[in-house]
């Protein structure tokens, strides 16, 4: 029996003939790549009987396996004799006296695949095979071509064939193998909890249905098993081929890993890939992709092959440890090779940038591949503010103008390009009469600016012109970034944004600033078979479902606490935390926590809503001569401070009471478990509402326009979420009692109270 295996023509090749070194990220991302206009003028050159975008496809036996190839060729010209060419188009930003017939094998390749799919469905004996390449930024373009006959293509296809099977191979005896697992793999604890078959079963049942599923479900349930468990089930019954397990942050992956693992010592054969972020893995002091500043870049292509066989031929979960042996095993960057891994990987554990960021996403995913992938977004409720990040771009003044001081005599057309957009920001600034400038359209002007500024570095990036230097090159390139992101936005930009001008005395800084990301969430996950979007906070829903991009028919599911209200004691204590009077509730509030830990020994964490705050009630505090041991969290901790931190909350620990000081929304408000008697208490001071300023405002303003509540939406409900994740710290398993004390007299306002969990609502109010 044959087994099938299916491929395009140009991941095919790009396998066999990938050679070389990292180019700093740049060549990937903009250089010798099918640019859509630069191919529509070349065919609009085209004869009557020449063809454009050609869908040929092949099958070839290999061993067991039966290949079939598919792709579309840029053009099919026929002459008058009726011979036929096959056309490859690549636009390119390096100069075309760089590029010699032999420069680009893999183009060459593609185009020869495509001469033979062609030579077999029509039964020609010999075709020309044409590379146009076409030079961006002024149209001009060159032409190699090569005639061969239909058994010298044949014997070509072949041999990339054959020297693609092994990676076939490994593929197909590993998922016969994870299938196989997956048949009799049983869920790994002796019984579901409480509401955990119920998420179990809706998020199978969403995946069925290609729908999305928004599910609240409450801290101590287990979701990270019950969203993984039912999707690999989904693997093995043939609805999906992969999971991204999509995360905001290291703590949360960790679970994941940790559910893989689980699953992994009952019985399942999977390879899980996590993702880690560049500046966490890679070897080198300081972050440089190009081949003469690293050793694992350099060459980096030559061996990635031979490096993932040997990686996914003997492991399973590839986590950051086995993704840094085998880098340095086959001397390869950490994170491409992670990168690459997760292509061919059957679960893969990550950012949400990689799926939504237009940045940074996996762009070589097939429509294909995404039919049979799903999307499993943990802390769900914080993808409305990162993907209001991810959609939006910034840029500022100074930059530009030191590019174009810098290359003002070593290239003149880069210079010149920075200077036109350095005016133009000088413009902006004269034009303002106050510090910021709102406008609703997109700045146009800037946009043509920055696509000419694009070309000019791409081609000084690419060698163009000799004057790329060390001094100068990684400002070049960080801001070439910056602007390609820049056109990249300005290209998304509709009703749903806004235009805004910084000025400061040393810098003029240009927002497009997205307001509603779900359009545009719908859009970056447009292909997926299905998206689980869950948290324990994932309330009002209703908020949830309109931020994140539902639809209609998507699904809703709130799952109950399963823990018993005698577990957890609610008091409301009514001070003001406005900040017209903290400074008059400071000192009746320290007196309160300090009475609170010493009359009720244990471990406490009291979350305040900024850094401030937390430090103006933390003086007052210790000023009161407190017997407690204290941590207080500031910013920019290191992994090994988090983890110090989190450490000292041991359980049955002796002498007087521990308290950690920290801020709601921060590292140590979500995702951490602190079960048992490790935790006492937790303190909320305050109802989270990010602090009012130009944003908020804005985002307020325009959810009032569009007959939305916008304080609700800017403020409310974004800081109530804060406020019931730090109070999910405390109840974590069935076994754990505490006290939870809410710091604020709005709780007592209807509106917020509704915002309150039904566990919650059973408080006692104190007064001082």
């Amino acid at each position: 029996m044959n087994y099938q295996v299916e491929i395009a023509v140009r991941h095919l090749v790009e396998y066999v003939f990938r050679s070389g070194s990292l180019e700093g990220g740049f060549r990937s991302v903009a250089t010798l790549t099918e640019g859509t206009k630069a191919h529509q003028r070349i065919q609009q050159q085209y004869g009557e009987l020449d063809q454009k975008e050609v869908y040929l496809s092949l099958e070839m036996p290999c061993g067991e396996f039966v290949f079939v190839i598919d792709g579309r060729c840029d053009g099919l010209l026929v002459d008058e004799d009726g011979q036929v060419t096959i056309d490859e188009i690549k636009s390119t930003a390096m100069e075309l006296d760089e590029i010699g017939a032999d420069t680009f094998p893999v183009h060459w390749a593609q185009a020869k695949c495509y001469a033979y799919m062609y030579a077999v469905a029509n039964d020609v004996p010999n075709m020309n095979i044409q590379l146009t390449y076409v030079q961006v930024d002024t149209d001009v373009h060159k032409r190699f071509v090569q005639r061969m006959t239909r058994e010298q293509l044949e014997v070509f296809v072949t041999d990339v064939i054959e020297r693609y099977a092994p990676y076939a191979e490994m593929l197909y005896r590993h998922r016969a193998k994870r299938d196989a697992s997956i048949d009799g793999l049983a869920f790994p604890f002796p019984a579901y909890r409480q509401g955990q078959r119920k998420l179990a079963g809706a998020v199978y049942t969403s995946i069925a249905e290609k729908v999305k599923l928004f599910a609240q479900a409450p801290t101590g349930i287990g979701k990270t098993m019950s969203t993984i468990f039912p999707a690999v089930k989904a693997i093995g019954t043939g609805l999906l081929q992969r999971i991204f397990y999509l995360t905001a942050k290291t703590i949360t992956r960790t679970a994941a890993e940790e559910a893989f693992a689980r699953l992994q010592a009952a019985g399942l054969h999977l390879h899980a890939v996590t993702i880690t972020a560049k500046e966490k893995i890679c070897f080198q002091e300081q972050i440089s992709c190009r081949k003469e500043d690293c050793m694992y870049a350099d060459g980096y292509y030559d061996r990635v092959n031979g490096a993932i066989l040997d990686m996914l031929g003997h492991e399973t979960l590839i986590d950051r440890g086995v993704i840094e042996a085998y880098a340095r095993k086959h001397r390869v960057c950490p994170f491409e090779f992670s990168l690459d891994a997760a292509y061919a990987a059957d679960a893969v554990i990550c950012d949400y940038n990689y799926i939504f960021d237009p940045r940074v996403s996996l762009k070589r995913q097939l429509a294909e591949h995404k039919r049979h992938t799903a999307l499993l977004v943990d802390e769900a409720h914080n993808l409305v503010d990162r993907s209001r990040e991810m959609f939006s771009s910034t840029l500022g003044k100074s930059s530009f103008l030191a590019l174009q001081r810098d290359f003002k005599a070593a290239n003149k057309r880069l210079s010149a390009a920075a200077k036109a957009v350095n005016a133009y920001f000088i413009r902006r600034r004269k034009q303002a009469e106050e510090k910021r400038l709102i406008e609703r359209e997109a700045p146009d002007e800037l946009l043509l600016l920055l696509e000419d500024f694009v070309q000019q570095a791409e081609r000084e990036l690419a060698g163009g012109t000799g004057g790329y230097v060390p001094e100068t090159g990684p400002l070049l390139l960080e801001t070439y970034f910056e602007a390609v992101h820049f056109v990249k936005i300005g290209k998304l930009y509709d009703e749903r944004y806004v235009t805004y001008v910084d000025i400061s005395s040393q810098e003029v800084r240009v927002r497009m600033f997205c307001l509603d990301p779900s359009h545009l969430l719908r859009e970056m996950g447009k292909g997926y078979r299905s998206h689980i979007y869950f948290s324990a906070t994932l309330a009002p829903i209703g908020f949830y479902r309109d931020m994140l991009g539902a639809e209609a028919d998507d699904y809703t599911l709130s799952v109950q606490s399963p823990f018993s209200r005698e577990q957890l004691e609610v008091v409301l204590l009514p001070l003001s935390t406005r900040y017209r009077d903290r400074e008059t509730t400071v000192d009746p509030l320290a007196a309160y926590l300090r009475q609170l830990t010493e009359q009720r020994t244990g471990n406490y964490l009291f979350f305040f809503p900024s850094y401030a705050y937390m430090k103006m009630v933390y003086e007052r505090f210790m000023a009161g001569d407190s017997k407690a041991d204290t941590m207080v969290q500031h910013g920019e901790m290191s992994e090994a401070e988090r983890e110090d931190f989190l450490t000292a909350f041991e359980a049955g620990r002796s002498g007087g009471s521990l308290i950690g000081f920290a801020v709601m929304g921060g590292i140590f408000s979500e995702g951490i478990d602190l079960v048992g008697n490790r935790l006492t208490g937790v303190v909320v001071v305050g109802v989270g509402l990010p602090q009012i300023g130009l944003e908020r405002n804005i985002i307020r303003d325009y959810f009032d326009q569009t007959g939305r509540n916008g304080y609700d939406y800017a403020y409310v409900f974004p800081g109530m979420n804060k406020v019931l994740q730090a109070g999910g710290r405390l109840i974590r398993s069935e076994q754990d009692t505490g006290l939870l004390v809410l710091v604020d007299d709005r709780y007592l306002q209807p509106h917020y109270a509704r915002l309150l969990p039904a566990e919650w609502s059973d408080y006692a109010v104190i007064t001082l």
